[in-house]
């Protein structure tokens, strides 16, 4: 139990004192009134002794009575009604709330407060870890308490209010006052009549109350004088005339009303009576009479008169099948009929409060009463007492015929061999027994409370357990219970405590009561007295037991107050056991709320919620948040309801959906009430749905325009696309490089890249840029926790805006959203907006700035519901039929916000950030809207989705400025620029207007002679014109709009060549559009427009061609210079893309050096045709061309009738652009090795390499013929061969030349077919990097190119001459351009045998070493002799060259003649 202010001791005394009745005289009653009392009033706070009181027991032992108190009450002779009690107590407890704000002796706990009362610390196992941090606060002091003065107001008004009865004389009158006014006309004849009045009450039979003591009841006469208007000289003769009739000890003279009213009103008296009228009585009858009974069933607190009607709910209450159900007045929740019942003790509270008491009395007053008391019970009560002991006791020897005294004899009665009392079963039910008045057991009983309102505990105890066996005798079990109750009570007051506290007493004096007399009020009098005892002696555990054990249905104010005191005795045992702390305070919580104590229930519940709080019994924290929900709501305390319900709703609910929907309905019920309290107040704060706010999106622009047939709008951004990094990092790349070449090769320091979309993932450490009219698009994430639908209406965005003009210096005021503000920002609202059960979904909001400044998102507002039928019956899912049309909403909906809250990233780069927690910005929710900029949107016709490998498809874009402004500076920008072109600046713009055709060529051509044909038909073109070698970046295309200017609203139609990729797979291609304003601004100085093409390519052919030196020194033109050139065609494509065969309809060479001659195929075939696998070889010759350098020259050699115009737009413009990308590759691969070259060599060595080096590019033209849908289409498409080296063989794919010449065509085909879905392997040679410090071989035998002229056969007749000499003329070639030291050494015979066994030998006559000098590109012709001497086939290739650089020491020979030998034949006449 809950700790008290009084001992236990104090209590029983206090519970237990003798009662004197008063009766008045009107007049009598009319000078009291003066001080707003009554009689019984004014005596009330004066009624203890202060000082020790002496008698004397029936055996003449001086016996001392401390700390005496007495009860003088008003005589009322009709006994209280059930009813008026019954709601005296209700007020009494309603009244008594815990003070604001005083915790001292309470722990705090969480958000309650958890009241614990115990001076151990020690937790039972396994809960001690659960409770250490509470049980831990409990160590650091001595004592702790938590008091309960609602139950202490309870107890008192309950044992005072107790109605007497015929079995006990506890609350029976001992004696009677009777006053009279002095200022009466004959006070004595007046005293008569009131003593004839008692004599009647008492006597007479048709009054049955109040009860009395003796027959002979003590009349104490009181004269009341008012000392402010009466005349003291006859009060005191008066009072002489008294004390002569009635005895000295028999009357008083009080005076009262010395004070007089117009003394100052300033002097302060102190009220003594407040703290008593405060507690309501039972006198006044008449406010109780239509008191109906505020308990639910049918049955009284008190005595049941079944009278009381039972009160039915008529709400529906969630918890259907919960034993904690609550009950509720029907219709709604803010009931307060059981409120308006406990409203009427506050208002008389209130009224005493505001009435003075004792006004007419000074302190000498109080002291004048206060004697009066004393010598009042001095006298006159106590005599009495004794007087009536001595009596029975003499009565009760002379009846049983008992030689001495009771009290001696109880040693006697007592100390022999006990009898077994009967068990309460055994006795049958004889509760209706009533003894006559004169009966000894009655005496007994009698003598025995008499004793006992005197503190004669000892004596007391004896008499009741000799009456206590005499009623068990006669099986009169209503008394038997009383005398084993007060039996009890006594042993534990007896001072030394001679015997312990038996306890068995009470328990069968309980279980006779409540089972067999069937009266609950003396139950629980035994209850409260037995707890309060057992408490004392630390016996919690008994005490909760015998709490609980009286708890039933027919009080539910008395079964909570004991189920509160039960969970206090937990609480305070040793091991204090707080799950049943908790456990009872909401079993007391539900039942106050029944009894209609709704500030206590809430108490109680909020009390246990801490310890269920936090513990993961979702269940029971949903009940008690829902409980205290409703009775904060039901006691006007919205703001907590609020938050009650909102726990509910918050977290993870395990409810069933049903029990989710009603919690939602009655949080927005109260919301509602809530909100309408302060109707122009902030929105609140909703807790549903549950908000991402890290994963909200930001979408700046227009959404994305549909296809329209074959016009295609660019993919650009939108949010339907998910992040990535490494793509979101290419476009940042694109950006940048365009943005450099804009700014001649930097970046500006302000330059911030273009973020379209912005996430959790992008950089939100810088201001968006926003440009004005064009609209803001937020996603916000949106998650419904509950397993019912939620339906938000006007759903839309929360802002703040600051106009600024960034043109000028001069900022607006900041404004918030309002109705007057759409001329700043538009604000677009989704009027339905339904989340299924747990479904996460987003909401894609827009706002329209109109004018430029800051804008800042705050959050979303918008009204929140709930879907009428949500619930799914028959497993039938409910959402199924609420995906479309309107949602049926159920009425109740509140409007509210929630903000945006998001966190930046955390920061990690200085060492205080590592070492602390620190988040940057994130101003994803505050962009800058800016002037107005021009708005660029682009489409695509007839753009394919697969290609051919090479393949060139015609395609068109359409620009269009849709904007207000005009745009210019348009460029595009992209990874793969050799993907596509616009054109060269010398290409002739197409038709604007699109045709497809099937024979249309995207190629430039010309009707060819056929007499040329295998000819080289000669062009030239400039690389300027192609804008390749312009010194800008190759990726950055200008796109040749006319006029250079898009006007607003303008549209133009551009061609556009495609080239499939050459590698086959699918291609994602981006393509970045950068445009400008014409007038510049300070924000935003450029727009970008994004593009992602993706291209599916197919194998077509696989080109390889070789170039190597021919051993013909001189042309038809005489020049030394000139190559043969070895292409090999292959169709590597499969069948699958219908794909019938391809023709080579042109071969181009493209070299600024270099030119195809003409063609030396051995075939006579015109055309070239390679079905599926075929491979066809073609040789070609290529010499040295003769223009400047500053020009590439084309040579065409065609095949067919048309010829391809390879110089012109779009052959020239992929050629060029591959001849960059070739270039960027080999670049970035031979850095390191150009860097050695410089540092470590001169550029001498540097000549000897380039001798070997060849600057000509092929490219081979071909038409595939394809059947599709029945239709056969013809498709065109070009291949390049870049040839760098002297016969080292290049491909058309040089990414996979290494695997392909290791495993051979075939091979890489069967490997190509088996593994279609893994990524190929790949072989690479590591580059040297440094270059070797002598050139290889192959690099030194090209520097001088050797050729031998003679007769293939001489004729010699060796009969007429024995030596035959042949004329041989060697010619020598310096390939270089520097000066070239040559040496020929004649004398070198071959020294295997087996080359002389096949040509035999010969000498050279003559000098036989020669040194020359030749200059760069210089051709020398020495003249030789070689000497036979029989026939026979001889090799003449065995002279040796050597050359070296003129400023080189070392000689390095030329090994050409040694690979191609020189045979002539020698013939005999």
């Amino acid at each position: 139990m809950a700790q008290c202010v009084q001992s236990v001791q104090e209590f029983i005394q206090d519970s237990f004192v003798p009662l004197v009745a008063a009766l008045c005289s009107e007049e009598a009653e009319r000078l009291t009134r003066r001080n707003n009392l009554s009689f019984a009033e004014l005596v009330r706070p004066f009624c203890r002794l202060t000082s020790e009181v002496h008698m004397r027991d029936p055996n003449n032992q001086l016996h001392i009575i401390k700390n005496l108190k007495i009860a003088v009450n008003n005589i009322i002779t009709h006994p209280p009604q059930p009813g008026a009690i019954r709601k005296l107590l209700h007020d009494v407890v309603s009244v008594s709330q815990p003070a604001e704000g005083l915790v001292a002796n309470v722990i705090t706990a969480g958000d309650y407060d958890l009241n614990i009362s115990d001076r151990s610390v020690k937790a039972s196992v396994p809960w001690y870890s659960n409770w250490k941090e509470t049980l831990m606060e409990l160590n650091t002091s001595t004592f702790y308490s938590a008091t309960t003065p609602w139950f202490e107001s309870y107890r008192e008004c309950f044992l005072q209010s107790m109605p007497a009865s015929d079995h006990e004389f506890l609350n029976h009158y001992v004696a009677c006052m009777l006053v009279v006014s002095s200022t009466e006309p004959d006070p004595v004849e007046q005293f008569l009549k009131l003593s004839q009045e008692q004599h009647r009450i008492q006597h007479s039979s048709e009054y049955s109350y109040p009860k009395w003591f003796i027959p002979n009841t003590l009349k104490y006469y009181v004269l009341l004088h008012d000392v402010s208007t009466g005349e003291e000289q006859r009060a005191d003769s008066i009072y002489e005339e008294m004390k002569q009739r009635y005895g000295t000890q028999g009357c008083y003279l009080l005076k009262i009303n010395s004070r007089v009213s117009n003394r100052g009103a300033d002097e302060q008296i102190p009220d003594p009576w407040s703290q008593y009228l405060q507690k309501n009585t039972i006198q006044n009858q008449d406010s109780y009479e239509d008191y109906t009974a505020v308990s639910n069933k049918n049955t009284d607190h008190l005595i049941s008169d079944g009278t009381d009607s039972e009160i039915k709910d008529g709400l529906s209450n969630n918890f259907k099948t919960h034993p904690l159900q609550l009950d509720h007045p029907s219709g709604s929740l803010d009931s307060t009929d059981y409120m308006k019942a406990s409203t009427s003790l506050q208002d008389s509270k209130k009224s005493n409060s505001g009435t003075p008491h004792g006004a007419c009395l000074t302190l000498t007053d109080h002291d004048r009463i206060r004697q009066f008391i004393q010598e009042f019970t001095f006298r006159g009560l106590l005599p009495h007492i004794e007087k009536t002991i001595r009596q029975l006791n003499d009565q009760l020897i002379s009846r049983k015929g008992l030689s001495r005294s009771l009290f001696f004899a109880t040693k006697k009665w007592f100390s022999g061999s006990k009898v077994p009392e009967k068990s309460i079963n055994e006795l049958k039910n004889t509760s209706g027994l009533l003894y006559p008045p004169e009966a000894p057991e009655l005496q007994i009983r009698k003598m025995a409370d008499l004793c006992f309102l005197v503190q004669h505990y000892e004596l007391a105890y004896s008499c009741y357990h000799t009456a206590k066996k005499d009623f068990l005798n006669d099986q009169a079990m209503l008394y038997a219970a009383g005398a084993l109750e007060m039996a009890a009570v006594s042993a534990f007051l007896q001072p030394g405590a001679p015997r312990p506290y038996p306890a068995h007493y009470m328990e069968t004096a309980i279980q006779t009561y409540r089972d067999i007399c069937k009266n609950m009020v003396l139950a629980e009098r035994c209850v409260l007295l037995s707890a309060e005892i057992l408490k004392s002696q630390s016996k919690y555990s008994e005490a909760a037991a015998l709490l609980i054990r009286l708890t039933s249905e027919d009080s539910d104010l008395r079964s909570a107050l004991l189920l509160e005191q039960a969970a206090h005795c937990f609480i305070n045992m040793k091991s204090p056991m707080v799950r049943k702390f908790a456990f009872h305070m909401i079993l007391a919580g539900h039942r106050f709320s029944k009894a209609g104590q709704k500030k206590h229930a809430l108490r109680c519940y909020c009390q246990a919620m801490q310890v269920y709080k936090g513990k993961g019994w979702s269940l029971a924290e949903d009940h008690i948040n829902f409980t205290i929900g409703r009775q904060s709501f039901t006691l006007r305390q919205l703001d907590n309801a609020v938050s009650a319900f909102r726990h509910i709703l918050i977290n993870d609910s395990k409810q069933p959906p049903a029990q989710q929907g009603a919690f939602l309905r009655e949080y927005l019920y109260v919301y509602k009430n809530a909100t309408q309290l302060s109707p122009d107040g902030p929105l609140p704060q909703l807790p549903l749905p549950y908000i991402n706010s890290s994963a909200t999106r930001v979408f700046f622009g227009h959404d994305r325009r549909p296809a329209e047939g074959e016009k295609q709008a660019a993919t650009h951004v939108s949010l339907d696309q998910e992040y990535d990094s490494e793509s979101s990092q290419q476009w940042k790349e694109l950006e940048e490089q365009v943005v450099s070449v804009i700014n001649k090769g930097t970046i500006p320091s302000n330059f911030q890249p273009t973020q379209f979309c912005l996430n959790r993932y992008s950089d939100n450490s810088k201001f968006p840029l926003a440009v004005i009219e064009e609209p803001i698009t937020v996603e916000v994430s949106f998650r419904n926790p509950l397993k019912v639908p939620l339906l938000l209406t006007d759903l839309s965005l929360l802002w703040k805006f600051q106009p600024k003009d960034f043109s000028a210096k001069h900022d607006g005021e900041t404004k918030e959203q309002g109705t007057c503000d759409e001329d700043m920002v538009g604000t677009e609202a989704i009027a339905e907006f339904l989340i299924n059960s747990e479904e996460t979904k987003v909401a894609r909001l827009k706002l329209f700035p109109h004018q430029t400044g800051e804008l800042h998102i705050l959050g979303v507002v918008y009204n929140l519901g709930s879907v009428h039928g949500a619930v799914s019956l028959d497993g039938i899912d409910p959402s199924i039929g609420l995906q479309t049309g309107k949602f049926v909403s159920n009425g109740l909906s509140v409007r509210g916000r929630q903000d945006l809250e998001i966190q930046g990233p955390r920061l990690n780069n200085t060492k205080e950030e590592k070492t602390s927690i620190k988040y940057g910005p994130d101003r994803r929710l505050d962009p800058i809207i800016t002037e107005e900029m021009p708005l660029l949107e682009v489409f695509f016709i007839n753009f394919p989705t697969g290609l051919l490998c090479g393949e060139i498809r015609k395609a068109y874009v359409e620009f269009v400025n849709v904007s207000k402004c005009p745009l210019t500076a348009l460029k595009v920008v992209s990874k793969h620029p050799e993907f596509f072109t616009f054109g060269g600046n010398t290409a002739v713009l197409t038709p604007l207007s699109p045709s497809a055709s099937e024979n249309c060529s995207a190629y430039k051509t010309v009707v060819t002679d056929p007499t040329s044909v295998r000819t080289a038909l000669l062009s030239s073109a400039s690389s300027a014109d192609f804008g390749v070698g312009t010194g800008g970046s190759p990726e950055v295309i200008q796109v040749p709009l006319p006029d250079a200017v898009l006007l607003p609203g303008a549209s133009v139609q551009l061609p556009m060549w495609l080239r499939g990729p050459d590698e086959e797979g699918v291609h994602e291609i981006n393509f970045l559009f950068y445009y400008e304003g014409i007038k510049k601004h300070s924000k935003m100085c450029h727009r970008v427009l994004r593009h992602t093409a993706v291209i599916c390519t197919s194998r077509s052919l696989h080109v390889r061609a070789t170039v190597c030196r021919s051993n013909a020194l001189g042309d038809e033109e005489g020049r030394g210079d000139n190559m043969l050139l070895f292409v090999d065609v292959e169709n590597i494509n499969t069948s699958e893309t219908g794909v019938k065969e391809f023709h080579i309809v042109q071969v181009s060479s493209n070299s600024k050096h270099w030119k195809l001659q003409k063609s030396v195929n051995i075939s006579g075939d015109k055309d070239t045709k390679l079905a599926s696998r075929e491979r066809a070889k073609l040789c070609f010759k290529a010499v040295r061309c003769k223009n400047s350098e500053e020009n590439y020259t084309f040579a065409d050699i065609v095949f067919g009738n048309e010829q391809i115009i390879s110089s012109a737009s779009p052959c020239a413009d992929f050629f060029f652009q591959s001849l960059s990308s070739e270039f960027k590759r080999t670049h970035v691969q031979s850095h390191a090795s150009q860097r050695a070259v410089k540092e470590s060599f001169d550029e001498t060595v540097r000549l000897i390499q380039r001798c070997s080096e060849v600057d000509m590019n092929i490219v081979v033209l071909w038409k595939a013929y394809v059947v599709e849908d029945s239709k056969q289409l013809i498709l065109e498409g070009q291949h390049h061969v870049a040839l760098n080296t002297v016969g080292k063989e290049a491909f058309s794919f040089p990414q996979k030349q290494g695997l392909k010449k290791i495993l051979g065509n075939s091979d890489w085909e069967d490997l190509e077919q088996e593994l279609p879905e893994t990524v190929l392997l790949k072989f690479f040679r590591p580059e040297n990097t440094l270059v070797p410090a002598r050139p290889t071989p192959e690099q030194l035998s090209n520097l001088i190119k050797t050729s031998l002229h003679y007769p293939e056969s001489f004729n010699h007749s060796f009969h007429q001459k024995s030596l035959c000499l042949v004329p041989v003329t060697l010619l020598l070639s310096n390939c270089s351009q520097a000066v070239v030291d040559v040496m020929i050494d004649l004398r070198h015979k071959p020294t295997s045998s087996e080359a002389l066994e096949i040509h035999g030998s010969f000498t050279w006559l003559g000098q036989t070493q020669y040194k020359l000098q030749l200059k760069g590109q210089e051709v020398y012709s020495l003249q030789l002799k070689a000497c036979f001497v029989h026939t026979g086939v001889y090799n003449l290739g065995t002279p040796r060259v050597f050359a070296k650089l003129v400023d080189q020491v070392t000689l390095f020979e030329t090994s050409q003649q040694n690979s191609m030998p020189a045979l002539i034949i020698i013939n005999n006449i």
